[in-house]
């Protein structure tokens, strides 16, 4: 990547009105390449919302993480691919069909977004995985086993915690996109997160985007706070 804030996604949650979304995509730009759509502003607010983002020439990523039979993913996708995105979710536990349906469709656009599968969400850790999922496998090795399948699929890149990258990495493509959630600078509260990493720690594990939320949309100063990350990577 030419520039160091395109290392940098904004997740915009939590926030509850556009005026506020603006403010922070003014107040942060200088340090952030990416700013994160999910399912709560975009319920909200709908495809307008994702204007914002482009009034301000950053990347759109669009955390929808899609999950359904492949022929209802596949034409998701294909919608989704109209609104300009460069990052699109789908969920890796939906299955390989599911995955190849999703890269097939995207690959038909004329603007192709990175289709990007969802392996394990960072709010589930070990206990979760065997106790609720009934996933007989540890993360690390239940994640790399999804990553091997979003491969396998065709599609650009997987979302995974920082934790497992260092299983992960090693048994991916080198131009295989790394997306981890839950980065928290030393110190910060973890929130509902289970599974969190240092901005420093993602990247020195191969991360290649970094999805930062609450603190920075949280801080007294979501500028500096932006920026104080941006120095630390």
């Amino acid at each position: 990547m030419n520039n160091k804030r395109d290392l940098l996604a904004l997740a915009l949650d939590n926030v509850t009105s556009s005026e506020q979304i603006t403010d922070l995509i003014k107040k942060t730009s200088e340090w952030i390449g990416v700013y994160k759509i999910g399912l709560e502003q975009f319920t909200r607010f709908g495809p307008s919302v994702l204007d914002l983002i482009r009034s301000a020439d950053r990347k759109i990523f669009l955390d929808l993480k899609f999950h359904d039979i492949p022929n209802t993913v596949a034409k998701a996708v294909l919608s989704a691919c109209s609104l300009g995105v460069e990052y699109l979710t789908i969920h890796a536990q939906g299955g390989l069909e599911m995955m190849k349906a999703a890269a097939e469709s995207a690959a038909k656009a004329p603007k192709s977004p990175k289709v990007i599968g969802v392996t394990l969400l960072t709010s589930l850790g070990t206990d979760a995985l065997k106790n609720e999922l009934c996933v007989g496998m540890d993360t690390g090795t239940y994640v790399k086993h999804l990553a091997s399948m979003a491969v396998k699929a065709g599609i650009d890149g997987i979302v995974c915690s920082a934790a497992d990258l260092s299983i992960v990495k090693p048994a991916l493509p080198d131009n295989f996109l790394i997306i981890t959630p839950g980065i928290r600078p030393a110190g910060a509260e973890i929130g509902d997160q289970k599974r969190v990493a240092t901005p420093k720690a993602a990247i020195e594990g191969g991360a290649t985007l970094l999805v930062i939320g609450r603190p920075i949309t949280g801080a007294e100063d979501p500028g500096r706070a932006a920026e104080e990350i941006w120095r630390k990577i």
